[in-house]
């Protein structure tokens, strides 16, 4: 096994152990689970970078790549939910938006078919992984001080919109990745 499907592997455990962390939902949980958040994420870059560098892209990597992606991401998505922080609803069409389009990546895979990804896909992973990273730092804060009235005013209006945001530009983007790939997912 290879450096950079090493990695993969370590980001699916860092997602783990990361929504561990916020599930306990302390101030000291929380920064460990924004640290190793901003870790698992950074392994996201480095372990393509180095595949395509070193030139050790493998078959496991393009397959184990994009569902350690889901896994960190839904998997923080579901512990804050757990919170009750963020809708269960908004965090469903996240999930069918990621499995149909995961699964369609997956299949097409195994058929060598390559289907295109666009700048939508890429945006729509930095809005999940920025949204997430802001809506951490506004639970640390909220630990650290409760009362204060960043954290009415963060709870209230910010963070719906920042979730709305996030479900817009995952819709948007996997109907957008359906259109431009409607050819070859015709001939399955």
């Amino acid at each position: 096994m290879n450096i950079a499907n090493k990695l993969t592997f370590l980001r699916i455990i860092l997602a783990f152990v990361c929504m561990g962390f916020i599930l306990k939902n302390t101030f000291i949980s929380l920064l460990f689970a924004f640290v190793i958040f901003i870790l698992a994420s950074l392994t996201d870059f480095l372990d393509g970078f180095l595949a395509r560098k070193k030139e050790l892209v493998s078959d496991l990597g393009k397959l184990l790549d994009p569902i350690a992606d889901k896994i960190l991401v839904l998997g923080v998505f579901l512990a804050f939910l757990e919170l009750g922080i963020i809708n269960v609803w908004m965090v469903i069409a996240i999930m069918i938006r990621e499995f149909i389009i995961t699964s369609l990546r997956l299949y097409s895979l195994r058929k060598k078919v390559i289907l295109e990804a666009k700048r939508p896909g890429k945006h729509k992973t930095f809005s999940q992984i920025t949204g997430i990273v802001i809506i951490f730092i506004a639970l640390i804060i909220s630990k650290k001080f409760p009362q204060s009235k960043f954290s009415i005013v963060f709870q209230d209006r910010f963070l719906p919109l920042i979730m709305w945001y996030i479900v817009i530009i995952t819709i948007y983007s996997g109907i957008h990745y359906l259109w431009i790939n409607r050819k070859a997912i015709k001939t399955y």
